[in-house]
């Protein structure tokens, strides 16, 4: 089965040889669904996300690797049930975008691309300058003017150029746009190969499990790559016989910016405000289409947590020695809620991720615990 770029609106498809970022009618695009993997075909030798290699629709002789992938899953206790919450910030640059990041920039760089730009709030940014610092990739990062100064601090260690822009969200990425013409644009929200890195989250809880999938996964959805992520690897393990069913998906969004949740009620009208959870600040995600088709086709919801509903699910996830950032606390928020509806049973295995560590915003943490 030889993997494509595919448009997911009118089909068109296209060599996955030329790097692109979007098709030619201006759409982010997928890859092609890949055949699934057996427990034989992990590469149990390799402690990183490359163990899942077979799954990945390219091959990459020398991966920008980091060691990304293979993060803890630990119980909890919560409301009367016990939550396995997955630890992304354990991801050498602190959250999970180093999954993306990782096959996404190797892909690249085997196909020749030398320097990169990207537009982030902060995570992404960080992935994108870690990584291209270690595969000898020039990288320039656009970034909100509001973005947190340790997330700006990391982008600079690294040797990234950063460019602060007023503003929406939407306005760095415009602005990264608009600069394309002369420097590849890396964005881990449009890039599909990013996605394919993502979806390794979907076979490492699989492994994890026994081989098995959760029967819920909560994860916090700003454009949505971890959410399409683990839908894009569960479907694969299904249609390979590997898993009897998809776990339901849910996703977590603040209330102050909730699109998904806002087209799953046909509430399109819905206000927009600031809000503690900076990574999920998104008015308008690009691949809505498909965030709601994976919410709706696992039979999962979205979940859109008042801001002080974050601060206190931040609030007892310190007190449980788990130190994260605002935007990862809206799952545990988010889990809280669906467990209180019912809509999520103690009796049912139920994995929630947390996709970045505290030090990212740790000024904001300790005023939001104090």
């Amino acid at each position: 089965m030889v993997a494509v770029y595919v448009d997911p609106v009118d089909g068109s498809r296209y060599p996955l040889d030329a790097p692109r970022w979007r098709s030619d009618a201006g759409r982010p695009l997928l890859v092609s669904a890949q055949q699934g993997i057996s427990p034989d075909d992990i590469e149990t030798g390799d402690r990183s996300l490359w163990r899942y290699r077979a799954a990945l629709p390219v091959d990459i002789a020398r991966p920008i690797s980091l060691g990304e992938g293979c993060t803890p899953l630990v119980e909890r206790a919560r409301g009367g049930a016990h939550p396995l919450f997955k630890l992304e910030w354990f991801s050498p640059t602190g959250s999970f975008k180093d999954r993306g990041t990782s096959v996404m920039l190797s892909y690249l760089r085997e196909r020749g691309i030398e320097a990169v730009l990207e537009d982030s709030s902060g995570n992404g940014g960080s992935s994108v300058a870690g990584y291209g610092a270690a595969g000898g990739m020039g990288v320039t990062i656009f970034a909100p003017s509001s973005t947190s100064p340790a997330k700006i601090d990391q982008v600079r260690a690294y040797g990234a150029s950063v460019v602060l822009v007023d503003g929406p969200r939407e306005e760095s990425q415009a602005a990264a746009i608009r600069a394309s013409d002369d420097t590849f644009y890396a964005s881990h929200n449009w890039q599909a190969l990013f996605l394919e890195g993502v979806k390794t989250l979907a076979y490492e809880l699989w492994e994890d499990l026994g081989f098995r999938a959760p029967d819920n996964l909560v994860v916090p959805v700003g454009a949505g790559s971890s959410l399409l992520g683990c839908w894009l690897g569960f479907r694969e393990l299904l249609a390979a016989g590997r898993i009897e069913r998809m776990p339901r998906l849910f996703a977590a969004q603040p209330l102050a910016c909730s699109p998904l949740d806002a087209a799953l009620r046909g509430e399109d009208d819905r206000p927009v405000a600031p809000t503690i959870a900076e990574g999920t600040a998104i008015r308008r995600p690009m691949r809505l289409a498909q965030m709601l088709r994976a919410v709706r086709e696992t039979g999962g919801d979205a979940v859109a947590v008042p801001e002080d509903a974050i601060a206190a699910a931040l609030r007892s996830l310190c007190d449980d020695g788990l130190f994260v950032e605002p935007t990862s606390a809206t799952a545990a928020a988010a889990f809280d809620t669906l467990l209180a509806r019912r809509a999520i049973l103690p009796s049912e295995t139920t994995v929630v991720m947390l996709s970045g560590s505290g030090l990212k915003a740790a000024a904001a943490v300790r005023a939001l615990v104090a």
